[in-house]
């Protein structure tokens, strides 16, 4: 019995590159952080028994606000939003850059 074996590398690249001809990557990786966020924020929220109210007043915000960052479909929030965010939960968050294989050099013409 003979089994085709693709390794992780080769399904993601596929993937990503299935994203990029879609012209929809940036807006799926964006989403992905923005899930992530509001997820651990709920259960750091669910865990410590922290109410709306309390969370908003903590991040120096208003209960809408905090709203809008708790819903993974809005990922409009900015960075120091972000950044208290994940210090409140007792975490510090990275961003990294790294080069990725697109247009850029266009663009800079």
């Amino acid at each position: 019995m003979t089994h085709n074996r693709v390794g992780k590398a080769g399904i993601g690249s596929r993937f990503n590159d299935f994203l990029e001809e879609q012209q929809i990557r940036q807006e799926v990786e964006t989403a992905a952080i923005k899930s992530v966020l509001s997820a651990a924020l709920v259960k750091f929220m669910e865990e410590n028994k922290i109410s709306k109210i309390k969370m908003a007043k903590s991040l120096d915000t208003s209960r809408s606000a905090l709203d809008r960052l708790l819903s993974p479909e809005d990922t409009s929030i900015t960075i120091s939003t972000f950044v208290k965010a994940v210090s409140i939960m007792g975490k510090r968050a990275k961003i990294i850059i790294e080069d990725v294989e697109n247009n850029a050099s266009e663009i800079r013409r």
